[in-house]
């Protein structure tokens, strides 16, 4: 019997063995890609290189769900101070682990020397590297005093190489207050923050800002004051793409709001056209958004929209809303708004749905008038399926207001209460195709306009100089062409 406790213990312990040693190698490994980070910030911060500062924040993100404790501790001990204040602040927002946690292999950093003071990029990485730990771990409430403390720290500096960095705290700091439930506190910091980014000529803070105070206010339905705010900021050029995509959901949703369905379609499409393959959340909403306003300016949008890889189940609900909006049927139209009730107040569309209504009267009604030429009223408010008190005289005025409005072309019989429609002409002889053309055409150019101000070169690439040899070079073809023009003029004399 001992030896069989021996013999499972032993086979406990062989199994153990590898876990342990696997997960001490991967935090190696972890850690020595962060040094390698912090090796690229600090040549980056000497360089004033501010492309070598967005190439490390995007390698942090690669390696966002390895971070671990032990392995954060380990690389602020290597990049700060040990007798700092941002060190000791840092080190108390990490949980304390285990003994055997703890056991992160350091003989790869034997041999390599320590930052012998801190750059002002490397404290600011590191609060954005602690707060990505935190929220990843669901700590909120220490990754809202962390973000306070950094937002306090980075207000003391303005360096170009730091505004990378500035703009991934800007957001892990408004994030971690949503996620608390608690936006309404740091209005008033954003602002200060956007007006301090605007005298400083810090165009990415700006745009990081904006975007947060944008949806700081519409979290709380306040449209008009995001709608001003928008219309009195500084006009600059877009320079991160998920910056833009975000500024365009924002301003679609705005538009939506206002009535002006045309310019919120234009936005929502462009956002979700634009947004990178990987973000497929924000895609969703952006597609969500532009079914309702592609309906509520009576389009249905195609079948395709709603069959995107890895959208198909969140478009369901909207899916079928399209349907019912399609075939013009009331009752399915309620059914379908009382069955997604939840999900349409999730998504805040609720409101808009309400708005639909009279759409989807308006297509039954065009239905009718194509399928007959003349039909009673009481038997349009019956197709209509109208549950009022008096439905012939509502369905007389919604036919009148669809005939006023050009959605129908037809007219009413008051003395024996039919409504009369009329031949459908050719809409070739109008000026319907021409318009829809015009429309693709501009479209296109203002494609082919964004690509071609989207195009980036090194920076300084007409003031560098030529070498010796390019100059050389350069003398001697001119020369040749000189002497080559010259003969061609003596041939012709």
């Amino acid at each position: 019997m001992t030896q069989e406790v021996e013999m499972v213990e032993h086979q406990a312990a062989a199994a153990a063995a590898p876990t342990s040693s696997v997960s001490s190698a991967t935090a190696s490994s972890t850690l020595q890609h962060l040094k390698e980070i912090a090796a690229l910030i600090e040549s980056g911060a000497y360089a004033k290189e501010v492309r070598r500062i967005v190439r490390a924040v995007r390698l942090t993100m690669m390696l966002r769900r390895k971070l671990r404790a032990p392995v954060i501790a380990s690389f602020l001990n290597f990049v700060l101070p040990p007798v700092s204040e941002a060190h000791s602040r840092l080190s108390s927002y990490l949980p304390k682990e285990d003994e055997h946690d703890m056991d992160v292999d350091t003989a790869s950093s034997a041999g390599q020397v320590p930052f012998k003071y801190s750059l002002p990029e490397l404290e600011i990485y590191c609060y954005v590297l602690v707060l990505i730990f935190l929220i990843d771990q669901k700590r909120y409430e220490e990754a809202k005093a962390c973000s306070s403390a950094s937002i306090a720290r980075l207000k003391n500096m303005n360096r170009r190489t730091v505004d990378i960095l500035a703009s991934r705290l800007y957001f892990y700091y408004s994030y971690s207050y949503e996620l608390t439930n608690s936006l309404a506190e740091i209005r008033g910091t954003l602002l200060a923050l956007h007006r301090m980014a605007t005298l400083r000529h810090d165009e990415l803070g700006q745009e990081t800002l904006l975007n947060l105070l944008l949806r700081n206010y519409l979290h709380y339905n306040l449209y008009d004051q995001s709608e001003k705010l928008r219309s009195k900021a500084p006009r600059f050029e877009a320079h991160s793409n998920q910056q833009f995509c975000r500024y365009l959901f924002y301003l679609g949703k705005i538009r939506t709001i206002q009535l002006e369905y045309t310019d919120a379609k234009e936005s929502l499409l462009q956002a979700a056209r634009k947004a990178p393959v990987g973000a497929r959340g924000f895609r969703i909403q952006c597609n969500k958004w532009a079914v309702i306003v592609r309906l509520l300016l009576g389009e249905i949008p195609e079948r395709t929209v709603f069959m995107q890889k890895g959208m198909k189940k969140a478009l369901t609900p909207y899916f079928e809303l399209t349907n019912a909006v399609r075939i013009g049927d009331l009752e399915l139209f309620r059914t379908v708004a009382e069955k997604f009730a939840g999900t349409f107040s999730s998504d805040r569309t609720r409101n808009l749905i309400v708005r639909l209504r009279h759409n989807v009267i308006r297509t039954g009604l065009r239905n009718i008038s194509i399928s007959y030429s003349r039909i009673s009223l009481a038997d349009v408010a019956r197709k209509l399926r109208l549950d009022s008190d008096n439905p012939v005289a509502d369905a007389e005025s919604i036919v009148a207001k669809a005939i006023r409005d050009g959605a129908i072309d037809a007219t009413i019989d008051h003395a024996n209460g039919w409504m009369l429609s009329k031949e459908t002409g050719d809409v070739y002889s109008t000026n319907e195709p021409q318009i829809a053309f015009n429309s693709r055409i501009a479209f296109c150019l203002n494609m082919h306009n964004e690509a071609v101000r989207a195009l980036k070169f090194p920076p300084n690439s007409h003031r560098e100089k030529e070498s010796e040899e390019k100059r050389r070079e350069r003398q001697q073809q001119e020369q040749e062409l000189a002497k080559h023009i010259a003969e061609e003029d003596d041939d012709e004399f």
